[in-house]
């Protein structure tokens, strides 16, 4: 009997048993406690995760060998590969040899080795001391489909401990996930600190209360949250990111989603008509707080001198602690997010100041003035070797020359700016906006969205047909987003993230047929595997079955949208 193929996620381009290795030389390789480890010049990042990590969950040293042997695992790197690709090969008599285009391509080997190991190979400690662990012969030809696998966290709105962080980026390794999009200052908080403007976390880290549910909810968590990360903080989450061939890229919103800022420093907003807004109105013009509820704030920056220099003085920390090329093999590190979202007019409008700006600039509106911000942080950013990103409002009234796009309102904005020459990431929010419900049922925790189902996410296709080959290749990749206004802990963030993000790993990584063509069965049976690695990482995974009893959010309301979502 044919045994099945080992239910790798993400699935490799090609696994093959060789007719040679059939029959009596199925057996394999044994890793026991004489198992040694060898890794060639520039997979030394490897080596120290398979003993820090693998050797750890099975308590085996995995001491020092020669470059031949039976009875162990052999690092190289093989120039003739791409960049991230890699050959996994578990040969009787031979051991195993992992070789990779780049130290990434021999690290996403070594998860694909864990994956074959067990789900005992995701743990932090053994649990059958002495153990030996038996791997089938094969060998594995693999790629990823896009350079740019992403999973954006939201950590302004609730706050995610550094270690939680940390924890996400193991996460995503163990996915292949390789770009951890860091969404750090918004209205309910700023969480990076800056030197030059300790206010930023002193007062714009905390807010007094939070609403808890959507933000037509009745009900209040009446207790302060905040939290931020400190610049040694953020230095540590770069570098053990980037052991794991992840890219950061901080996002810094502006000119909108900027309320904690200007609660921090005043004179950033449009002081000439704060107090006329709603929420200015019950507090007076200068003392605007960091917002405890949801939505899109009106207060947003002024467009003037004074904060663009602010910006600039923040952006030179930022640049600092998030240097460009930081993995040494993604050049996505280079890119810094700034937002360009959700950015209200009405303070413009009203503003003579800004209305003096758009006078004196000779633009035609408040739309062209926010492409002036965009523009000038765009020239600033690349005049020091950078590039900047944003979401696709950025587009409104003329695209910035030489920002790509985050494309979220669905597919179009992508479109557009690839059609212009403009790379793009791909991450509609009808498709994997991973705050949006799992299921249609009434024990959905906060329902919010539409309903997307680990089905829909494994169909979920990045590049829109309307492309032509040359257009379509400004696709850089894909990423999901994990906006936590309903999500207030890290059990909440792994019921949305999971099992989803693995769908999506696949998606991101593997070269599947067209949606319609994809074998979803078959990603099940995977699935009733990877499940139990998703336990042994302690992961609380939304079950096939539904929620579990303390994953429910009885009686607190979210915004359920019904039907199927509009392919926009």
């Amino acid at each position: 009997m044919t045994p099945a193929p080992p239910a790798l996620i993400p699935a490799p381009a090609a696994l093959e048993v060789p007719m040679a290795l059939e029959g009596s030389t199925r057996r394999g390789v044994t890793l026991d406690t004489d198992t040694s480890l060898w890794a060639a010049p520039g997979t030394a990042g490897t080596e120290r995760w398979l003993r820090s990590t693998l050797g750890a969950a099975l308590g085996l040293p995995l001491p020092p060998g020669g470059e031949d042997g039976a009875n162990s695992v052999r690092l190289r790197l093989d120039d003739t590969l791409e960049a991230e690709a890699y050959r996994l090969g578990v040969v009787a008599d031979r051991g195993i040899e992992i070789s990779g285009g780049s130290a990434a391509g021999v690290f996403w080997g070594a998860q694909t080795l864990r994956q074959l190991i067990g789900p005992e190979a995701f743990r932090r400690a053994p649990v059958r001391p002495g153990a030996t662990y038996a791997i089938p012969h094969q060998i594995i030809e693999d790629a990823p489909r896009f350079r740019w696998r992403g999973l954006m966290l939201d950590v302004a709105r609730h706050f995610m401990p550094k270690d939680g962080v940390l924890r996400y980026l193991d996460l995503m390794a163990a996915h292949k996930l390789n770009v951890f999009h860091f969404h750090l200052t918004d209205d309910q908080g700023w969480r990076i600190e800056i030197k030059r403007y300790p206010k930023l976390t002193e007062t714009g880290s905390w807010r007094a209360r939070t609403k808890f549910g959507h933000r037509a909810s009745p009900l209040w968590e009446e207790k302060p949250h905040g939290g931020f990360y400190t610049q040694d903080d953020i230095r540590e989450i770069v570098a053990y990111a980037a052991e794991r061939h992840i890219s950061v890229v901080p996002e810094i919103d502006i000119p909108g989603h900027s309320q904690a800022a200007i609660a921090s420093y005043p004179e950033l907003g449009n002081t000439d008509v704060l107090a006329t807004s709603v929420e200015a109105s019950m507090e007076g013009a200068t003392s605007l707080s960091v917002w405890d509820t949801w939505g899109v704030s009106k207060n947003v920056l002024a467009p003037t001198d004074n904060t663009l220099r602010f910006y600039e003085g923040v952006f030179e920390e930022v640049l600092d602690l998030f240097p460009a090329d930081a993995t040494g093999s993604s050049a996505f590190s280079a890119f810094i997010h700034i937002g360009g979202d959700e950015c209200a007019k009405e303070q413009w409008k009203a503003s003579p100041t800004a209305q003096a700006r758009i006078e004196e600039l000779g633009l035609a509106d408040e739309d062209e003035l926010q492409s002036w911000f965009i523009r000038h942080f765009d020239d600033w950013l690349t005049a020091r070797g950078r590039r900047l990103i944003g979401w696709d409002e950025i587009l409104e009234g003329g695209l910035a020359p030489g920002a790509a796009v985050s494309s979220w309102r669905g597919y179009q904005g992508g479109i557009t700016a690839a059609r212009a020459g403009h790379d793009v990431v791909m991450c509609p929010e009808q498709q994997v906006y991973f705050d949006h419900r799992q299921h249609g049922g009434p024990d959905e925790p906060v329902p919010i969205g539409y309903v997307r189902t680990l089905e829909d996410v494994y169909r979920f296709e990045p590049v829109p047909p309307e492309l032509t080959s040359g257009q379509a290749r400004h696709v850089l990749g894909t990423q999901a987003n994990l906006w936590t206004e309903v999500m207030e802990d890290h059990a909440r963030v792994d019921y949305q993230a999971f099992p989803r993000l693995a769908a999506f790993a696949e998606v991101a990584w593997t070269s599947l047929p067209a949606p319609a063509e994809r074998d979803f069965a078959d990603f099940e049976r995977r699935m009733t595997a990877h499940y139990g690695r998703l336990d042994a990482l302690g992961v609380g995974y939304r079950p096939p079955s539904g929620p579990l009893p303390w994953q429910r959010r009885p009686g607190v309301l979210g915004r359920p949208i019904e039907g199927a979502p509009p392919n926009v």
